[in-house]
């Protein structure tokens, strides 16, 4: 595993230590989880942009582009 030292300003500083304290976690393991979720909610959103712009762009594939589309809000609607 790779090592990472952050500088936080105060206020970030205070919320991670009180959603460590609210999950009783250590605040390392809360900001690692925290990273992983925003790395993968940006990652989706790039991927839904791409998506957008593709089917705007009215490609031959853009039926099933947006049945992907489709298919990933339904996923996440689950969850």
């Amino acid at each position: 595993m790779a090592r990472l030292n952050l500088t936080l300003d105060d206020d970030t500083y205070s919320r991670l230590e009180q959603h460590a304290r609210d999950e009783g976690m250590a605040r390392s393991a809360i900001a690692r989880e925290l990273l992983k979720q925003a790395l993968n909610r940006m990652e989706r959103h790039a991927r839904l942009e791409k998506l957008a712009r593709d089917y705007a762009r009215g490609r031959d594939d853009a039926e099933a582009l947006l049945a992907d589309l489709e298919a990933g809000q339904f996923e996440l609607l689950d969850a």
